[in-house]
Formats: C-alpha cells, sequence, structure tokens
C-alpha cells in the first residue's frame, strides 16, 4: 500500500442489539463475546510463554526509511513497530493492520478495566485500569485521555481527523473515568473511540504536536526506544516496568526483550540479508521469490523454515488506482477500457507461478461484496438514486476481464479500441490522439522494485493502443509525498480488508474527502450516491442492513471503474530461522508481522 495508516483508522462497524445501558469487559457486534469476564488470556496466545531474548526484523512494508516518531502527523516517514509496540489505547481492536483477533468488531479493555454505553447510545463511558502506567511511571489519567483525543482532533493527520469527527466532546467525569459525546446516533462510533491511542501530555512538550520528529513517545505499551540510527534502524527493549503484563488482554503477549528493525533499500538487499542471517523473519510478496529463491541447504536441514500460514481475512483492495483529478481518467470508459488492456491470466502462469486469485470487489473474499444482479436489500438504496446512477449498476457486478484461453487478450485490446473511440480518443499519426491532436499519456509511478516486471508487461499491452506510458520507481518518501498531495497518475495500491466496513468509508469515498491532502480518497472520486450510501452503511441497523449497503456501495465503485483490480493470496508466505516458539493455535484474523511480534518467543538454545 502507498500510503501507510495508523491502525486505529481501520475500525470495525458496530451495532448494538439492545439501548439499554450497560457496563462490561468487553464490547461485542452482534454476539456474545467469546472471552467472559474474568478469563485469563486469548486461546492463541502462550500465557507461560518466556520472556527475553532478541527479534531481528526488516522493514515489515514500502517503508525504506523513518524520519519521525510520530505515527500520527501528516508529513515525515514512522520508524516501524511505533504503533504497536508503544501506543495502547483504551481497548483492543478487533481491525486493522496490527491488529491480531479470533473475533471481528469486539473490543476488551485494555487501559480501560470497564465500559458502558449510554441508553440513548450517544455516550460511551470507560473506567481506567488504577495500574494504568506511562513509560515515565506516570499514571494513567482521564485527563490524559482528553489530552490525546483533543491533540489528534486538532493536530493530527486529515485520516484521523476523519474518523473522530462524529465525537462532540470528550468529559473528564474523575480522575479515572472519561465519557465521548457523540454529535449524532452513529454505532461505529463506541469502537472507534476505544481505539483512539493515548500518550502522555509530557511527550515533546512545549513542541506542536505535529512537529514532534525524533523525540520518543511517553506511552503505556511493552516497549521503549533503546537505540536508533535515523532512518537505518531502530531498537526496541521491553520495558520492565511494563504495565500491562499480566493483565488478560496481554498475558502472554509481547515476549521478546529486545526487538530490532534494520531498513533496506530494496527487496533483493532484503532477501540475501535474510538469508545471510542479518534477520529472522520474512513475509515475502512475490510468488516468484517464494518459487525460486527459498532453496538450498539451510531449507534443506530445518535451520530456516518456509511455511504458508492459514488466515480468515479478507482480500481488500489493491490495484492500480488512476487519479480522477486528472483529465484523462475523467471518462469511465477510458478507465473500463484501461483495465482490459492488463492481462491477469497471463501473469499469474507465466509470473506468479499460478499462486493468485483475481480481485473482484473492494471487498474481496467477504461477505459485503456485490454479486449477480443486485438484491432486495440493495435495491432499496439504489433505486432513489437511479437517475444519479449509471444503468450498469442495476445490471450484473462488474467482474474483471479475464484472458482465458490463452491469446484472447486481443479481443479485450479490440473493445478497449473501441471504448477509447466512444470517448473521443482514436488511434492516428503513431498514437492514440483526441480530437485536438494531443496523445493520451501518462505515467505509472511505484515504489516497489519487484513491481517493475509486472507494470512493464503492462506498459507493453498499453503501448499496443498508442497509450504514450512512462514507468517511474521512487522511494517510499517521496511517493508517500506525491499521495498526499495527490499528484501522480497511476499507482498501485493496497487498502487492507476492513471486515465491517463503517466511516473510514467517508475518509476512502467520501466527497469531501477528495479535496483534502493527506486523506485516503486517492482516486478523488466525487460522487453525491456514493456519499449517500456511505451514510446508509454507517447507518445500517443491523448485520443484513450493513451487508446490503456494503454491496450496494461495492456496485457502484465497481462499475467506477476507479482501480484496476490485482491479486490476492489465501495464505501469509513467511520464512524464519529456526529459534522460535510459537503458540498451538493461530488466530482466526491478523498480519503475520504483527503475529509473530505479540505471540511468538525466544526458545533457549538446545
Amino acid at each position: 500500500m502507498a500510503k501507510l495508516l495508523p491502525s486505529f483508522l481501520l475500525i470495525s462497524f458496530l451495532s448494538f442489539q439492545s439501548a439499554a445501558a450497560f457496563a462490561a469487559h468487553a464490547f461485542s457486534l452482534y454476539d456474545t463475546p467469546k472471552y467472559p469476564p474474568g478469563f485469563t488470556h486469548f486461546d492463541f496466545v502462550n500465557p507461560d510463554a518466556p520472556k527475553g531474548g532478541e527479534l531481528f526484523l526488516a522493514n515489515p512494508d514500502r517503508r525504506t526509511s523513518f524520519d519521525k516518531f510520530n505515527p500520527f502527523s501528516m508529513k515525515g516517514v514512522s520508524a516501524a513497530g511505533l504503533t504497536h509496540l508503544m501506543f495502547e489505547s483504551l481497548a483492543t481492536s478487533s481491525s486493522g493492520s496490527e491488529a491480531i483477533t479470533d473475533e471481528v468488531a469486539t473490543m476488551y479493555g485494555l487501559l480501560a478495566e470497564d465500559m458502558e454505553l449510554s441508553a440513548d447510545r450517544m455516550s460511551m463511558t470507560f473506567r481506567l485500569n488504577p495500574k494504568a502506567r506511562f513509560n515515565n511511571g506516570d499514571p494513567v489519567l482521564a485527563s490524559d485521555v482528553k489530552y490525546s483525543f483533543d491533540t489528534l482532533v486538532a493536530k493530527s493527520a486529515p485520516q484521523v481527523k476523519s474518523l473522530l469527527a462524529n465525537v462532540k466532546q470528550c468529559v473528564v467525569l474523575n480522575e479515572r473515568t472519561v465519557r465521548f459525546d457523540f454529535k449524532a446516533l452513529n454505532r461505529e462510533m463506541p469502537l472507534i473511540v476505544g481505539s483512539v491511542p493515548v500518550f502522555s501530555r509530557k511527550w515533546a512538550a512545549g513542541t506542536d504536536f505535529d512537529k514532534i520528529q525524533l523525540i520518543p513517545p511517553i506511552t503505556t505499551g511493552p516497549y521503549l526506544i533503546d537505540r536508533f540510527d535515523t532512518g537505518r534502524s531502530i531498537s526496541y527493549k521491553l520495558n520492565p516496568d511494563y504495565w500491562g503484563r499480566d493483565i488478560p488482554t496481554r498475558k502472554g503477549m509481547y515476549n521478546f526483550g529486545r526487538i530490532n528493525y534494520r531498513f533496506y533499500k530494496d527487496d533483493v538487499a532484503r532477501l540475501e540479508a535474510f538469508k545471510a542471517g542479518e534477520f529472522d523473519l520474512v513475509v515475502e510478496n512475490s510468488a516468484k521469490n517464494w518459487a525460486r529463491s527459498y532453496k538450498g541447504p539451510k531449507f534443506n536441514n530445518g535451520t530456516i523454515i518456509k511455511r504458508e500460514l492459514a488466515h480468515s481475512n479478507g482480500a481488500g483492495m489493491q490495484g492500480f488506482l488512476m487519479n480522477l483529478r486528472r483529465p484523462q481518467f475523467q471518462d469511465v470508459r477510458v478507465r473500463q477500457a484501461l483495465g482490459l488492456a492488463l492481462d491477469y491470466e497471463w501473469m499469474n502462469r507465466q509470473l506468479f507461478f499460478g499462486s493468485y486469485k483475481r480481485i473482484y470487489s473492494f471487498f474481496n473474499n467477504s461477505p459485503m461484496a456485490a454479486t449477480g444482479l443486485p438484491s432486495a436489500e440493495e435495491l432499496v438504496l439504489l433505486e432513489p438514486l437511479r437517475k444519479k446512477l449509471d444503468p450498469a449498476v442495476f445490471g450484473q457486478a462488474p467482474i474483471p476481464p479475464d484472458t482465458n484461453p490463452p491469446g484472447s487478450l486481443r479481443a479485450n485490446l479490440l473493445k478497449a479500441v473501441e471504448l477509447f473511440r466512444q470517448a473521443g480518443w482514436e488511434y492516428r499519426d503513431g498514437a492514440l490522439r483526441n480530437a485536438k491532436g494531443e496523445v493520451f499519456a501518462f505515467e505509472i509511478m511505484d515504489d516497489q522494485s519487484a513491481m517493475s516486471r509486472v507494470i512493464s508487461v503492462y506498459v507493453r499491452n498499453l503501448q499496443k493502443l498508442g497509450i504514450q506510458v512512462t514507468q517511474r520507481t521512487a522511494d517510499y518518501a517521496l511517493l508517500q509525498k506525491r499521495m498526499e498531495d495527490f499528484d501522480y497518475d497511476m499507482t498501485s495500491i493496497r487498502f487492507p480488508d476492513v471486515s465491517t466496513p463503517g466511516n473510514e468509508m467517508f475518509d476512502m469515498f467520501g466527497s469531501k474527502a477528495a479535496d483534502e491532502k493527506g486523506s485516503s480518497n486517492f482516486w478523488g472520486l466525487k460522487d453525491p450516491a456514493v456519499d449517500r450510501l456511505v451514510e446508509a452503511l454507517v447507518a445500517a441497523d443491523s448485520r443484513s442492513e450493513l451487508q446490503g449497503a456494503a454491496r450496494a456501495l461495492d456496485r457502484v465503485l465497481l462499475n467506477k471503474y476507479i482501480v484496476i483490480p490485482h491479486w490476492y493470496s489465501s495464505s501469509h508466505r513467511i520464512a524464519y530461522w529456526q529459534r522460535f516458539g510459537m503458540p498451538g493455535k493461530l488466530p482466526l484474523y491478523y498480519q503475520p508481522d504483527p503475529y509473530v511480534i505479540g505471540t511468538w518467543w525466544q526458545e533457549k538454545a538446545k
């Protein structure tokens, strides 16, 4: 994903079965929480895991450097590991890129020992655990929660502000009790405020929050920054005085005495460093590398383990994103034509060793995905918007074009030629041109060298249509800045799965967000019908209503052809040096790096 978001931005949708007020150790979407009051630990951890040892890691995502310790400000690149090693919230989150869970839309007390929803659902109250401490030894008080919330609303990146926009105020009731009041009935808000990260007002006191750079955070999480080399490496050490070591939501977790990250500039150097023993674990996203590069004596004798871990995550959306702010992408027929030039089946056979499945939805591999004709639940929302929607929305849900049998790409390219012609673009004088003689041209920018060969295959097909395409590989910091400023034509992007979509959809697809630099509306989509469907999704009263709204939204988005869908794997591919212990049970929903960091331990040398 070209834009990294703090984990608490991806929050599950929430609905309540009763309007009655209650106080509880947990809060669940539709069902009784799996873990009852008094539970001692999660099933996917080893409560007796030993503490100590070291874990060496490489940059876990597309970041190749860092220049700040504030993951919530817009400018700059934050260090890997900050949000889940140092920051904690009032409750655990069951969604987001750093969540480790076997439930969806359920939160358990973390800094808070219990929580209470008002009878009218217009406020949520949290009572803090009296044991909670910042890493400087100060107790966590309600005033700290309010300070954190107020600061994030005023000084953080647009994605954070958008998510918290429906909170009227944060009120300190007493030293250890805080209440969030909501502006309007929005069933997701209790989970959102439960996931707000809490930090001390003493962190970089006297410095504007959005200008904090390399001042270590004063937070409540299990680790402290031990040492760092700006942009190159960072080491965290387990806080010996960590307050939450034995609480149920932390028992058996965060076992390593030290966690070290080293940043590599490209995937080739990173893979060779792993095989040389410079770090312990690699998550492999390249099917070619997985098939060809993880071989040799150390793999054969078990020194290095190669595994595919099962998971229940949805696939989310990954693809080539088009910036609708650019004039050449504003006609939907052009966008549809560009999708016809992607030969996924050939790529999967020749480049990916047949290991991927095609993404077909913004809520891929989940009950939220639109399929076939609109259901009755979808039509309830779509019919009032019929005049604002493309008639195709009321037909079969679009599926990405395929090229089976081999050699059928030509038919797709001929369809693309006709769509371009209808949109006013025809091939003449050696290029695809409009009536003014202007050439259809754009740049595809990415920050992953491994994507270059994929992009080059796509570019060759575009060139057959007379399109002039520039392929550019930029470093992560430059691409992030260009993304924040909406200064790009086309790029590859990944939005992680949101198991129960909600308010984050405003930031991703809302018209207002399209004009807010730093938002997640990277496509520049501005459509009143989409806004209405997002509102309906957030207001859904039941799981069936939520699914109907999500499918209707998905159907409309798919018919806009704002992204050319990529592919996904149904398992996590990891390799690691054999010196670690791990629990016997996997969580259902997780990403591999947070799972390893959160639940594994180092075994004693035999």
